[in-house]
């Protein structure tokens, strides 16, 4: 089973940043539509932000603005760059494919936000 790795969480107060890192295999990555994506306890996965394997990226309205998603494809890496945390945005993050394929699934990285 192919397993996509994230990295990168953290505890941070209100109003900091964090950056997430994804990689994986480049026959997974580089050509598909990557995401990221969070859930929170006891709440539906929610996809936070995507982008196409030429760069064009997609954001959940409460992402826009805040949060950035990149791509290396020379690194078989995607990253979330995520400014202005707030305490909603404590979950745990997920990158995959979209739509997301539970084969790839990895262990996530958590990012709590404190108030």
């Amino acid at each position: 089973q192919v397993q996509l790795v994230e990295s990168g969480g953290g505890l941070v107060q209100t109003g900091g940043s964090l950056s997430l890192s994804c990689t994986g295999p480049e026959n997974i990555l580089r050509p598909n539509v990557v995401g990221w994506y969070r859930q929170a306890p006891g709440k539906e996965r929610e996809l936070v932000a995507w982008i196409a394997s030429a760069g064009a990226t997609k954001y959940e309205d409460a992402a826009e603005g805040r949060f950035t998603i990149s791509r290396d494809n020379a690194k078989n890496t995607v990253y979330l760059h995520m400014n202005s945390l707030k305490p909603e945005d404590t979950a745990m993050y997920y990158c995959n494919l979209v739509p997301f394929l539970t084969v790839y699934r990895g262990r996530g990285t958590q990012v709590t936000v404190s108030s």
